[in-house]
C-alpha cells in the first residue's frame, strides 16, 4: 500500500489566520499544513480516503487523485468533515456512490449536516454521493483488513483505523487498553502530536512518544501539528519516528 500525508496540520491549519510565528512565517514548504487527512492507495489500484477534511479540493488537485473508492470517517469535526461537498467532482466524472464508513454517532451528524450527500436533492440537480455504512467490527475493504479503533478524543469518542499493518489515529487524547492491544505488530502507525504543551483533546509530542514507545511500530509519523511545532525539530525526535508533511508518501505492505 501507499499512504499519502493529504493534510498534517491541525483544525486552523498552519500558517494560522493572522499569526506571526516564526513556524507560520518559515520558507520551510513542510511548515505549510493544510487539515488532517491521509489518502491509501491500495495494491489493487484503489482510493481510500480518510476524512473529508476543510481543505480536500485542494489537497486532491495537488496530489492529483483520480477517483475515490471509499472515505473512512474518524468523526464528526468540522475539520474532518466539512470537505465533504468537494467530492461531488470526483461524482460528476466517475457517476459512482462511494461507500463510506463511520461509527453510528459519527455517521448520524454526516447525515443531519449533509442529508443531499446520502439521499440526493433532485430539485436541485444533487445525486447521492455517498453510500452509509456504519461500523461494527473489523471488515474487508479492496482486500485489505479494515479494524475499527476505539479512541478518546477528550470529551467525546473517535475511531482509530488499521488498515493491515497501518494504523491512523488522529484526534485522540487517550487509547484505551483494548484497542492499544489491537495495535500490536504495526509497521507504520500515524499519530496525533498536536504540540509540545498538553491539550485537554490531543495527545502532545510527549503522550504521542509515550504511545510509541509501547507500540513498537516500525516506523511512526506525528501529525495533526500546530504552529508550535516547526518541522525542523524532527531531527531532535528518535530515529524510527518522523513528523509528517504535506504530500509525505510511505509505502507498507
Amino acid at each position: 500500500m501507499q499512504i499519502t500525508i493529504l493534510g498534517s496540520g491541525t483544525s486552523t491549519g498552519v500558517p494560522m489566520v493572522g499569526c506571526g510565528c516564526p513556524v507560520c512565517t518559515s520558507a520551510d514548504p513542510r511548515d505549510k499544513r493544510t487539515r488532517a487527512s491521509i489518502l491509501v492507495k491500495t495494491d489493487g489500484q484503489q482510493y481510500i480516503l480518510v476524512d473529508t477534511s476543510t481543505d480536500l479540493r485542494r489537497q486532491a488537485l495537488r496530489e492529483k487523485i483520480p477517483h475515490i473508492d471509499a472515505v473512512l470517517f474518524t468523526h464528526s469535526h468540522a475539520d474532518h468533515i466539512h470537505g465533504i461537498d468537494d467530492l461531488r467532482g470526483f461524482h460528476f466524472i466517475h457517476k459512482r456512490v462511494i461507500p463510506c464508513y463511520a461509527d453510528q454517532e459519527t455517521m448520524g451528524v454526516v447525515a443531519a449536516n449533509f442529508g443531499y450527500i446520502f439521499k440526493g436533492l433532485e430539485v436541485a440537480g444533487y445525486s447521492p454521493l455517498l453510500e452509509p455504512h456504519v461500523i461494527h467490527g473489523p471488515f474487508q475493504l479492496f482486500g485489505c483488513r479494515v479494524v475499527p479503533i476505539p479512541l478518546v478524543h477528550g470529551h467525546m469518542r473517535s475511531t482509530g483505523y488499521r488498515i493491515n499493518n497501518l494504523a491512523y489515529l488522529t484526534d485522540v487524547s487517550l487509547i484505551p487498553a483494548a484497542s492499544m492491544e489491537l495495535l500490536q505488530g504495526l509497521d507504520l502507525l500515524i499519530i496525533d502530536a498536536l504540540r509540545y504543551t498538553p491539550h485537554v483533546t490531543h495527545l502532545n509530542i510527549a503522550g504521542a512518544l509515550d504511545v510509541v514507545a509501547k507500540l513498537q511500530p516500525r516506523r511512526a509519523i506525528l501529525t495533526h501539528l500546530t504552529h508550535e511545532v516547526a518541522y525542523a525539530d524532527g531531527e531532535r525526535l528518535p530515529a524510527t519516528v518522523e513528523l509528517a508533511y504535506d504530500g509525505m508518501t510511505l509505502e507498507t505492505e
